[in-house]
């Protein structure tokens, strides 16, 4: 899940390309289903953090793809239960992603501040095609991540997005600003990657430059 605000910058459109889309997985497991029907659709759902021995395992798989079927009651059920997890006081944010409650599936709620009202919105296996050069700093938060806080400098700028709505509808769409930042934290969330692994590739990236100044 992220908050704050980042720097806003002026972009220029760069093309970068991801993988194929994964094949789509039927239906949720055993646990999975325990978990979900647990409450009602009402209910927010535990928030899964690192400062848990077996909550930061979990964190750090990746998620498998889902069936954008609107006649899923489970999916429907689990998909206002993440939207009730975000929308909670003890846990409000601008995104949270599906592992963050302990479902290892491709679903995440954005905030979109880039729309009129500044909507939440569900996106199933979302993925990222294509990212600009330029980046834009961006002090990052994590529910997941307790009583910390850092500016990442690496986030694109723009990104041009694929993924599915709950209707089966399929769409793909170029965000750009600080909704593209909350969409590539979220979908790091999916791949098992965590913002504070920026942070790390930024310190080396750094080092080595110095290395190479010398």
């Amino acid at each position: 899940m992220i908050r704050i605000l980042p720097v806003l910058l002026l972009a220029v459109w760069v093309v970068g390309c991801t993988g194929l889309r994964s094949k789509r997985s039927p239906s949720f497991a055993a646990a999975e289903r325990t978990m979900i029907l647990a409450a009602d659709s009402s209910r927010p759902m535990r928030v899964f953090q690192i400062t848990n021995p077996s909550d930061s395992l979990l964190l750090r798989q990746r998620s498998l793809p889902v069936q954008a079927d609107p006649h899923d009651p489970l999916l429907a059920h689990f998909i206002q239960r993440l939207y009730r997890t975000v929308r909670d006081p003890n846990s409000l944010g601008v995104g949270i992603a599906a592992p963050q409650v302990g479902i290892l599936r491709q679903i995440i709620w954005v905030q979109r501040f880039d729309k009129e009202g500044f909507p939440f919105e569900v996106y199933l296996n979302p993925e990222i095609r294509q990212y600009s050069d330029l980046k834009q700093p961006c002090l990052e938060g994590c529910l997941s991540i307790p009583d910390r806080r850092d500016t990442t400098r690496n986030r694109a700028y723009a990104i041009l997005l694929e993924y599915d709505r709950p209707s089966g509808e399929h769409a793909v769409e170029m965000v750009e600003d600080f909704t593209a930042v909350i969409f590539q934290h979220e979908i790091d969330h999916l791949n098992g990657i965590l913002y504070t692994d920026h942070l790390q590739e930024e310190i080396e990236q750094a080092q080595e430059r110095e290395a190479r100044d010398r």
